[in-house]
């Protein structure tokens, strides 16, 4: 965390900005409020606030320049919300729909996954345990499915004269066969967080096994999306082999069933495309210290692998 600040010592753009969103929460005028800035967040600012008199800590995002081409903020809050109510994200305690503005408990006695913590079996059986409560609660308001992504994003990336790979048509030859076959099956469409990303994934800070139940935090990608494209961008961002891959499709469904493993094999190919061509929008938008173009070339590659595989004409079949 960096230097902590009081209301009224704002100094940077940024600074100004998250005090100028505390100035709207209602029940917070009058009071004392010291706020610090967060590490991390591609999409937002995001600050930490301390509230006199009040026990908790807050999670304040202010969203960022541009995000609004990627996030349905009223969405992704009513995702938060249904989520908090089966127990497994923070309580949201303030919303202001014209611009994002969201403001959530800090969960205190929590740390966020790394890539290593999710090698851990324990881990992992957490984490199917919450896509699975998740998957049977309340559909969302918005539907939008991993075509409907991918294309949106390829679409803004072609509008900005983004940097598509060579292989891009063929790529998305690939990509259509996959669309067609899924159509064609039928979409098996569920709540989905859409965004694995290690950190959105809180355990116990103090490392004791159940101290505390794992937490999923930032529902700004939450959809009604298809069910085995939430397992298949999991796998791949965890790097799990397909031996793993094949065990947690066990552990998820209870079976190893061919048509669940050939659509979650689809959707890691998928899944890449779709970051991949968020990641090249974003080397447009973005000026902040991440090499976006390089992120999306690597996806694209690691796209191909699957594609490539030998056996996609027959799990386009089994579907």
């Amino acid at each position: 965390m960096s230097v902590k600040k009081r209301l009224g010592e704002a100094a940077s753009e940024a600074e100004h900005r998250l005090e100028a969103a505390i100035a709207r929460v209602p029940f917070w005028q009058g009071r004392s409020v010291h706020y610090t800035a967060l590490v991390g967040g591609l999409m937002n600012q995001n600050w930490v606030a301390e509230i006199e008199g009040d026990a908790r800590r807050y999670f304040i995002k202010v969203p960022g320049a541009g995000s609004e081409m990627f996030i349905d903020r009223v969405a992704a809050n009513q995702a938060a919300r249904n989520a908090h109510a089966i127990d497994v994200a923070p309580e949201v305690v303030f919303f202001d729909a014209a611009d994002g503005l969201e403001i959530s408990e800090f969960l205190d006695g929590y740390r966020a996954c790394t890539n290593a913590d999710f090698s851990d079996p324990a881990i992992q059986a957490d984490v199917l345990g919450i896509y699975r409560r998740l998957h049977a609660s309340p559909a969302l308001s918005l539907t939008k499915t991993i075509f409907d992504m991918i294309e949106e994003h390829i679409e803004q990336g072609r509008e900005l004269g983004a940097h598509f790979p060579p292989a891009m048509p063929w790529i998305e030859h690939r990509y259509r066969q996959a669309k067609a076959a899924f159509l064609a099956s039928g979409l098996d469409l569920v709540p989905c967080f859409n965004d694995p990303m290690p950190g959105n994934f809180l355990i116990s800070a103090d490392g004791a096994p159940n101290s505390r139940p794992m937490k999923l935090i930032d529902y700004e990608f939450a959809s009604n999306n298809e069910r085995a494209y939430e397992l298949g961008v999991l796998f791949a961002e965890m790097f799990y082999d397909e031996q793993k891959t094949l065990e947690l499709i066990e552990q998820y469904c209870g079976a190893v069933r061919p048509d669940m493993v050939a659509r979650v094999m689809l959707n890691r190919a998928l899944a890449d495309v779709k970051w991949a061509s968020w990641a090249v929008v974003n080397r447009k938008l973005n000026s902040w210290d991440f090499d976006y173009q390089k992120y999306g070339v690597w996806k694209y590659m690691r796209a191909r692998q699957v594609m490539y595989d030998p056996r996609w004409e027959s799990w386009l079949r089994q579907i």
